[in-house]
């Protein structure tokens, strides 16, 4: 429920109070003294999604937008006649008006926002180096990015230039600061007992899922934008729904960070990928709904003109993310060959050395490893395969080429086969 407020002009009084008599409203009406232009306060409680209409009703027997107008959420609400209300008024959408403030509030003063996303990028750039899941999520619960989308969205839609140029700002800016600050921890940290030497931060694997995103990453973000905006709309629930959106945009910006600060672009341009897809798909769902749950620009001669230019603004990013999703496609296939590559090499390897008619069933396996990236299958390179195992004698002469053979006519992949021979003693 919500609690509207209103101070009444000169000379309205009536006009309003039959407006609320034919919409079948419960109201109080209180003198006003403190300002001569008004001469009373009315208030009544009405559900969210007539907050709009009423407002509108009201504003067309003389409340203007220069009068005081104040939207309050009571805990409880006592009246006969608000379930008459509630059944005519069944949406659950809040009122143009509070969604809008709503967009407003969510995009805080710029000292808050750039030091919590400068310090839940660390936290993320930290987890990601850890490869802790936990320390990931954590960062996510206060980073401050679900409000400059739903900002730029909201006023794309009612038609609020300012809401738009501030969302807008924030993200870009946001999205910068935080992997120059990954970037920086990154430079900082390496060189320090804080992490091993020579880390290949390619093999972390928090580190990988950022920077090799596939279509499920898109889903993830489309999921991201609904929620938000559905969030918004109902008025409920926006800090669970913000770490969500967070989740598809400050990983992957630290990840862009931290393959600056390693110098390795290819981790840089993948992440970058994915900020960009996440990004874009979370501004695109929530226009999209938006727009579709019916939210329009006060002014009726503005909606033409939103409706263009929403349609615009969605057709832009639908072209942007066809074209970066081309990177996810083909990260998408070549992961997927390759990982049917490594199943099928390791099948192979195993079928070569376990079991009684295994052809090298003598040997045992100390352990393999596969190695096969997507960037390599593109680049026509041979996959590596390594073997380690001990033999019962003098090892054989041309069985890393004939082990070659046997993983290559069985995956039909160009290999490299290192075999490494190792004999071991043990203390009595």
């Amino acid at each position: 429920m919500r609690l509207v407020q209103i101070l009444v002009p000169r000379g309205k009084r009536t006009d309003v109070l039959d407006a609320l008599d034919e919409e079948g409203v419960d109201y109080a009406v209180f003198d006003e003294t403190g300002r001569t232009e008004f001469t009373a306060l009315v208030t009544f409680p009405v559900p969210p999604s007539a907050v709009e209409p009423i407002l509108e009703k009201l504003r067309d027997v003389g409340i203007e937008e220069d009068a005081f107008t104040i939207v309050l959420q009571p805990e409880t609400v006592v009246s006969r006649r608000i379930g008459e209300l509630k059944r005519r008024y069944a949406g659950v959408n809040i009122a143009r008006e509070e969604l809008r403030d709503r967009a407003s509030e969510m995009a805080p003063d710029r000292s808050t926002f750039f030091s919590m996303t400068v310090i839940s990028t660390i936290i993320a750039a930290t987890g990601l180096l850890l490869n802790s899941s936990a320390v990931i999520i954590g960062a996510m619960v206060i980073a401050p990015l679900m409000g400059p989308a739903m900002a730029a969205s909201v006023g794309t839609v009612v038609d609020e230039p300012d809401l738009v140029s501030r969302g807008v700002w924030y993200q870009i800016t946001g999205l910068l600061v935080a992997i120059a600050s990954a970037a920086l921890f990154g430079f900082l940290v390496q060189g320090t007992v804080l992490i091993p030497p020579g880390i290949d931060i390619r093999t972390i694997p928090a580190v990988t899922e950022r920077f090799t995103p596939n279509f499920l990453s898109l889903l993830l973000a489309l999921g991201a934008g609904a929620a938000g905006v559905i969030s918004l709309m109902r008025g409920s629930g926006s800090v669970i729904v913000g770490v969500m959106i967070a989740v598809a945009l400050v990983p992957p910006a630290a990840t862009v960070g931290l393959g600056i600060a390693w110098l390795d672009f290819g981790v840089a341009l993948g992440g970058t990928v994915n900020v960009l897809v996440n990004l874009l798909s979370i501004n695109l769902t929530a226009l999209a709904l938006l727009w579709v749950s019916g939210y329009r620009p006060e002014r009726i001669r503005s909606v033409g003109e939103a409706r263009s230019r929403t349609l615009a603004r969605i057709a832009v990013i639908l072209v942007a993310i066809a074209v970066l999703s081309l990177g996810l496609g083909l990260v998408t296939y070549g992961t997927n060959r390759t990982t049917v590559y490594q199943e099928q090499s390791n099948d192979e390897i195993h079928s070569l050395f376990n079991g009684e008619n295994a052809p090298y069933a003598e040997y045992q396996l100390v352990n393999s490893s596969v190695t096969y990236r997507p960037i390599e299958f593109y680049q026509g390179k041979p996959a590596q395969v390594r073997i380690v195992t001990d033999p019962p004698g003098q090892p054989p002469d041309g069985i890393a080429q004939r082990i070659d053979r046997d993983i290559t006519r069985r995956t039909g992949q160009k290999t490299t086969v290192e075999v490494v021979f190792v004999q071991s003693q043990e203390s009595s």
